[in-house]
């Protein structure tokens, strides 16, 4: 059995290294969901600190957010309506999926598991319950956000085609 070895980004943040299609997925997915402003807010890479969970969505959408910039936090106590999470080529499903159950066992309402280069997005609800989406509109129970699944998957100089 081959040992992997984790790369010092992955060590020193707890968390896979991004890659090329993981930052063109996050980057479009911050482009689209921005629209959804001012009722949500979209943050990438903050750290959460939900009861005793400690992660690192690569997304998160909250809803009437305060923000006060004399004031800052380094763990956020208080969940989010969404989390996304964005497979990286060193990431195992169930890594993934636990994560997932996590999130949404600490008060996440929904998760969304983006994965690249199936070009799906599977969207999480209470209890695992999931609809995964490879095409059309994607659309979130929980928010009623709804992102077309060709803006997620664009690539740079393109205008909507995957």
């Amino acid at each position: 059995m081959e040992t992997v070895t984790r790369s010092a980004y992955e060590e020193e943040r707890g968390k896979p290294m991004p890659s090329k299609l993981h930052s063109i997925a996050q980057t479009n997915l911050i482009v689209t969901l921005s629209g959804y402003r001012p009722k949500y807010q979209v943050l990438s890479e903050l750290t959460l600190r939900l009861g005793d969970l400690d992660v690192t969505p690569d997304l998160v959408v909250y809803r009437d957010l305060s923000v006060d910039f004399s004031v800052d936090e380094v763990r956020v106590t208080e969940p989010p309506l969404t989390a996304v999470e964005i497979a990286s080529p060193t990431q195992g499903m169930q890594d993934l999926l636990d994560k997932i159950r996590d999130l949404l066992e600490h008060g996440v309402q929904s998760c969304w598991l983006v994965l690249p280069p199936l070009k799906t997005i599977t969207v999480f609800t209470a209890g695992m319950e999931s609809t995964t989406y490879s095409s059309g509109t994607i659309t979130d129970p929980v928010t009623d956000i709804a992102v077309e699944w060709e803006a997620v998957f664009a690539t740079p100089g393109s205008t909507s085609e995957a």
